[in-house]
């Protein structure tokens, strides 16, 4: 299986959004068989949509369960795969198994990453899939995504709406067109992205950090972002700025603050910039 190159690099030249969703289904069309890394997220929910548009049943969505996801976002991807028609796999891995990940240097998501898609490579070969598909779009280019890297290193992954040239208001339109309930939902991240770098990753922490963010969200709109960041006793909250007065109204944050330390935080705080996608990208190597 080899892996197709793109042009310029790596995706194709800005079109209009009817041009690229044409060249994504011709694409995919080509295939002839393909597997989605699906987790139910925007990105993923529309390429496996695409994918079952063109493929039908050749098409599948495997969805990697791990200590690494949520509960209520796994539970997501299930609805959402019965919605779109799509067969549904779930593959259980666990990157703690992995001791590259476990340590929790700057390179994690590299780590985790290939970990990840090996294992659903080895699933792909064994149900004579030819193809994994990622669910990168042009937009993630512009962050620190190191897991971006073992996708390049791995023959048989494709990342279609990187290579048809979507961003993610792209994503976003076309997935509302199509009337995908997954249009406007927030961005999610895997838990251990909330941890320190340098912090060791163990299911306690990953379980804590799952259990607050629960808490918070319960105060918030369920349209809006929110990120708990685990450094070790304090719990950094990151929301959208349009929240964040409701969440320091006093007996909110009260509340707040007890849920928290009952999970064992010994300290809570609203982080005034609110909520930034990689945040934890920000911190000073010594400082983390």
């Amino acid at each position: 299986m080899k892996k197709q190159k793109t042009r310029q690099g790596g995706f194709p030249l800005a079109g209009s959004l009817k041009e690229k969703t044409g060249h994504l289904l011709s694409m995919l069309k080509d295939m002839k068989k393909a597997a989605v890394a699906f987790s139910g997220g925007t990105d993923s929910t529309l390429l496996a949509a695409a994918a079952f548009r063109v493929l039908g049943s050749n098409a599948a969505a495997v969805t990697v369960s791990s200590p690494t996801l949520p509960e209520a976002e796994l539970e997501d991807a299930k609805k959402l795969a019965a919605l779109l028609g799509i067969s549904h796999v779930i593959l259980s891995v666990s990157e703690l198994d992995l001791a590259d990940f476990v340590s929790n240097g700057k390179d994690r998501c590299y780590h985790c990453k290939k970990y990840r898609f090996e294992k659903l490579l080895l699933w792909a070969g064994e149900n004579s899939f030819p193809w994994v598909l990622d669910g990168s779009n042009t937009d993630d280019l512009q962050d620190y995504r190191p897991g971006m890297k073992a996708i390049s290193e791995l023959e048989g992954v494709r990342s279609p709406l990187l290579e048809a040239g979507m961003t993610k208001q792209d994503v976003r339109s076309l997935s509302r067109e199509w009337g995908l309930p997954s249009w406007n939902k927030p961005a999610a991240a895997c838990l251990a992205s909330r941890i320190a770098y340098g912090t060791p990753i163990t299911r306690e922490a990953l379980l804590q950090v799952e259990k607050a963010e629960e808490i918070v969200r319960a105060y918030c709109p369920s349209d809006t972002q929110v990120r708990v960041r685990h450094h070790g006793c304090l719990a950094r909250i990151e929301a959208d700025p349009r929240i964040m007065k409701d969440l320091a109204a006093p007996e909110t944050a009260a509340a707040i603050y007890r849920a928290l330390s009952g999970l064992g935080f010994r300290f809570a705080a609203l982080d005034l910039a609110g909520y930034r996608m990689g945040s934890m990208n920000d911190l000073p190597a010594d400082r983390r």
